[in-house]
């Protein structure tokens, strides 16, 4: 359990998950340092030279995973360490597909007197040169969080958004990969936290150089699963 924060009221952090991001999370970690919010890089078991492009960039706090635990663990491990200098999480990509300075749109989303998610939808995610994956998967994503009892949003998958803490970190998810984040904003919604959005720019490197670890097949299979579960306790366990 993370402990209730006492004199950090709206106080931000960035929480950054990478697994083999070598060629570009420097940049991100640089990029997110113009806002002047503490930064936490969460290495998940990275097995190319991440931490050594990172290593040496002062004013971050760097936590590693001995082996790949999973992007959902990754935050999770992020929102522990983050706590205890701020109560706002923003978590970033490290794919280098966001821009830092969109935070700022995410904050000014933010209503007085409630503590919400704000999720970042990414705009563009039309055009040619998004992959068909993220495309696909979004709508996928979109229809199966509704029909789970989570909220209607554009833009389910974006991994750039902002959450409440403590009580982020005690939502009971259970996913530990990617599919947290699509399970967290169906337990928040139970929980009672609002989920909303707002819109960000996103960068899918038209030439192709944008490293992504979705894999179409494996992952299709575990956010299945994960849908699964959570209809089957909407409708058998929730009132």
């Amino acid at each position: 359990m993370v402990p209730t924060l006492l004199n950090k009221k709206n106080q931000f952090a960035f929480v950054i998950p990478v697994y083999n991001h070598a060629g570009t999370v420097a940049q991100v970690v640089k990029d997110a340092q113009d806002l002047r919010y503490p930064i936490f890089v969460v290495d998940d078991g990275s097995t190319d030279n991440t931490f050594d492009q990172i290593k040496d960039i002062a004013g971050i706090q760097i936590l590693r995973h001995p082996q790949n635990q999973g992007k959902g663990a990754a935050i999770l491990t992020g929102f522990a360490a983050a706590s205890a200098v701020a109560d706002w999480a923003i978590t970033i990509d490290a794919d280098g597909q966001h821009y830092p300075e969109d935070t700022r749109k995410l904050i000014k989303a933010i209503p007085k007197k409630t503590r919400p998610i704000v999720v970042g939808a990414r705009a563009g995610m039309a055009g040619k040169h998004v992959p068909w994956t993220s495309s696909f998967g979004r709508k996928f994503s979109n229809f199966w969080v509704r029909t789970s009892g989570g909220p209607a949003i554009s833009d389910s998958q974006s991994g750039f958004r902002i959450y409440p803490l403590p009580e982020a970190f005690n939502l009971k998810t259970k996913a530990r990969r990617f599919q947290f984040e699509v399970e967290i904003l169906v337990q928040a919604t139970r929980d009672g936290i609002p989920v909303m959005e707002a819109p960000v720019r996103v960068n899918y490197n038209p030439e192709g150089k944008r490293i992504s670890h979705f894999r179409p097949f494996v992952d299709f299979l575990r956010n299945s699963s994960t849908f699964t579960r959570l209809i089957f306790t909407r409708i058998f366990f929730l009132k």
